[in-house]
C-alpha cells in the first residue's frame, strides 16, 4: 500500500474488516458476514494477521458496526464526495476519542500508533482505522480507496500507487468456511 508502515496495517485492517463484516454482493454473489463464533474466529485471523490481539464473541460483533461506519468512508469516496467521507472520518476520531501515540517495540525504531481514549478492542481499532484513513484523505491517496466496479461487487479495495488498477491482494479478503479459513484470490 505503501502509505507509511502503521498506516498501511490500520487501513489494511478497515479493508478487512468492512469485507468480512458487511452484507453485500462479492464476484457476483450475494455476501452474509460469519456469524457467532464463526464471526469471531475470522475476525481473530483478521487482527492476529495484523499484529493485534485475539477478539473475543462481544469484541468481534461489536466490531461489526465499526465495519459499517468505515464502509461509508470508503463509499463517500467511491461517490466523489471527499467531503462526507471526511465528516464521516472526524466523527469517528471524536467518537473513539483518536490519539496518535510514538511506541518502539519488537526491535523496531519509534513509529506511530493510533489509540482511543478507552482500551476496548472495537474503540481501539476504529480509531487507528479512522486514524489512518484521515492520513491518506489528508494526504495524496484519497482517489486509491474505493468500492469495487465490477459487477455484482461491492467489496472495499485499495488500488495500487502506481497504476490505479484495483489490487486484489490488498483488499484483504478473509473467506470464510466454515470450521476454516483462508485468503481468497479473486
Amino acid at each position: 500500500m505503501n502509505f507509511n508502515s502503521h498506516t498501511d496495517v490500520v487501513v489494511g485492517v478497515a479493508v478487512a474488516l468492512v469485507n468480512l463484516l458487511t452484507p453485500g454482493e462479492d464476484r457476483g454473489r450475494g455476501y452474509q458476514p460469519p456469524e457467532g463464533d464463526d464471526r469471531t474466529a475470522a475476525v481473530r485471523a483478521v487482527l492476529l494477521a495484523s499484529g493485534g490481539r485475539e477478539a473475543t464473541w462481544e469484541e468481534a460483533a461489536e466490531l461489526c458496526f465499526v465495519a459499517a461506519e468505515l464502509r461509508g468512508v470508503f463509499e463517500a469516496v467511491s461517490a466523489g464526495t471527499i467531503d462526507d467521507a471526511a465528516a464521516r472520518v472526524n466523527a469517528l476520531l471524536i467518537r473513539t476519542g483518536a490519539r496518535p501515540e510514538l511506541e518502539r517495540h519488537d526491535g523496531q525504531a519509534w513509529h506511530l500508533h493510533f489509540h482511543a481514549a478507552d482500551d476496548s478492542l472495537p474503540n481501539g481499532w476504529a480509531a487507528g482505522c479512522a486514524t489512518g484513513l484521515a492520513v491518506v484523505l489528508g494526504g495524496s491517496g484519497a482517489d486509491r480507496l474505493g468500492v469495487c466496479t465490477a459487477p455484482g461487487c461491492d467489496r472495499v479495495e485499495i488500488r495500487d500507487q502506481r497504476t490505479q488498477n484495483n489490487v486484489v491482494s490488498f483488499r484483504l479478503i478473509v473467506t470464510f468456511k466454515p470450521g476454516a479459513l483462508a485468503p481468497a484470490s479473486s
